[in-house]
């Protein structure tokens, strides 16, 4: 529910200062009319105390119940009535309160003179203060909608994020399990070696879930683990090159942002051919963004690589643009047998 603008400090305080500078106003004014100081100030301060009491009571009230936009004649009602309420009874407490008191005017004859004016001022008083809260309350249950609204969003890229990371896990433990079983037989020993690199692997992901973003020199670490195990699998036929600058290595991107490109370039690139194959990573500072390029070889006649081919590729050009907005922070090229994947991390 909306708070009340008057349970704010600045506010309450503002409220009660315009309603002691109008007393102080009406009060001259009637002095104006011929009516003595005391009469005048009493009149002032019983009639004002009660229109501010309404006020009071009026933007309190509304944020219990709004008029939606087709039930605005509410307010218009509202304040006719309660302006027929303060009228009557300024009537029935100032006309026997102060029509005793002598003066030049007798108070009575000027009440009855001058009660159409009270309305008037009263009505408005009290329909300015009326639509000034319906404004308030419905500028804040705006400002609700659109927070809902954009937690809603938040919440379901999360979760698009949260499922995309958990996709990429087993994507890539499953090849590795295959990989296990195939060496479990003829090679034992590289089997239980793989073995517990995959372990370590999977822990670091664990650990690295947890972070919205990762340093460069941890991310490589990470993709270190990662090609030990490829190494296993595919022996002296992969042979890997990082290249980085110095300046790169402090600046930051998501975790597990490296490990699905490599793994398809692995994929292109020693999937359809029995000899050596050289991944090369390249990592640079530009225009403040980390820049990274991983390129393999391929066989035109067997693999046809394109942007988006492969859930890892996929599933990092949609990570990025939920996690940055922007359509062009991932490319690959296709140049002399060879497919570059680029991406661009904002820093």
């Amino acid at each position: 529910m909306t708070r009340s603008p008057l349970s704010i400090g600045k506010f309450l305080l503002i409220f009660i200062s315009w309603w002691v500078i109008w007393a102080f106003l009406q009060t001259i004014l009637l002095m104006g009319f011929g009516l003595k100081l005391g009469v005048a100030l009493s009149d002032s301060i019983v009639a004002n105390t009660l229109v501010a009491l309404s006020c009071g009571f009026v933007c309190n009230n509304l944020q219990y119940y709004l008029p939606k936009k087709e039930r605005y004649w509410y307010i218009l009602f509202l304040s006719l009535g309660l302006s027929v309420l303060i009228t009557i009874a300024c009537k029935g407490i100032l006309v026997p309160l102060l029509s005793s008191q002598d003066g030049d005017i007798h108070y009575a004859d000027f009440f009855s003179r001058s009660w159409g004016v009270r309305f008037d001022i009263i009505f408005l008083q009290v329909g300015c203060m009326t639509i000034l809260s319906v404004l308030w309350y419905s500028s804040e249950e705006e400002q609700r909608q659109m927070q809902r609204k954009t937690d809603a969003e938040r919440l379901a890229k999360e979760a698009e994020l949260f499922k995309l990371r958990q996709q990429l896990a087993p994507h890539f433990l499953f090849n590795s399990l295959n990989s296990i079983s195939a060496l479990i037989g003829s090679r034992p020993e590289q089997a239980r070696k793989m073995i517990q690199q995959l372990s370590d692997f999977l822990r670091s992901n664990l650990k690295e879930e947890e972070q919205e973003s990762v340093l460069l020199a941890e991310e490589l670490q990470y993709l270190e683990l990662y090609l030990e195990i490829e190494k296993v699998r595919f022996g002296h036929r992969l042979t890997t090159i990082i290249d980085r600058d110095e300046d790169s290595l402090i600046m930051t991107l998501p975790p597990m942002l490296l490990q699905p490109i490599v793994e398809n370039a692995i994929k292109f690139g020693l999937y359809d051919t029995t000899d050596t194959v050289t991944i090369t990573i390249r990592v640079r500072s530009e225009n403040n963004h980390l820049v990274i390029a991983v390129q393999n070889p391929f066989d035109p006649e067997t693999s046809r690589p394109k942007s988006g081919t492969g859930f890892g590729l996929s599933s990092i050009q949609r990570r990025l643009y939920l996690l940055y907005t922007r359509g062009d922070l991932f490319e690959t090229r296709i140049e002399d047998h060879l497919f570059t994947t680029i991406v661009k991390i904002p820093q």
